[in-house]
């Protein structure tokens, strides 16, 4: 299994499934939830209002639509209120949610972004650590290819310098 970082846009990787970090309603909104909906099309709106939205720290399954990608996986990570809600285990569980939701559709490829860093506020530094430590415990049998994509270049190096020396 290969894990690398990636700087730019998520909407463009030809993987067999990107990550989208949703709300909880699944019905878009800002950021890589708001470009992925554009991306895919009005397709994906009309799949999300099926699937009744999602919990935090859960993940559910949509076709790609006119992306590269052939599935979205939709998680929703936790809102940051500390540290001391939970919000390190609920974002694990994005990950780990995301994982095996795409490998039950048949994926071997998958793109995340870095869930709840943006407007939801989660340290960028503490959601690379989670990230990389929970898609490194991924059964590597299952995954040819699992890229960590970063919006902007502190986050790309952080993921590179996590891989590189994994705590």
């Amino acid at each position: 299994m290969r894990i690398e970082p990636w700087l730019g846009n998520i909407t463009t990787l030809e993987v067999d499934a990107v990550v989208n970090a949703a709300n909880s309603s699944l019905l878009g909104g800002g950021g890589v939830d708001g470009a992925i909906h554009r991306a895919a099309g009005p397709g994906l709106l009309q799949e999300c209002r099926l699937l009744g939205g999602c919990a935090t720290g859960d993940a559910k399954l949509t076709r790609g639509h006119r992306l590269a990608a052939r599935w979205v996986v939709h998680t929703v990570g936790p809102v940051w209120r500390g540290g001391e809600a939970g919000e390190d285990a609920a974002l694990a569980s994005c990950y780990r949610r995301s994982l095996e939701v795409a490998a039950g559709a048949g994926a071997r490829s998958i793109a995340f972004p870095a869930i709840s860093t943006g407007v939801f506020g989660f340290p960028a530094s503490r959601a690379a650590e989670i990230a990389v430590r929970t898609v490194s415990a991924a059964d590597p049998a299952v995954w040819d290819r699992v890229v960590l994509v970063a919006f902007d270049r502190g986050t790309s190096e952080l993921y590179g310098g996590l891989l590189r020396d994994p705590r």
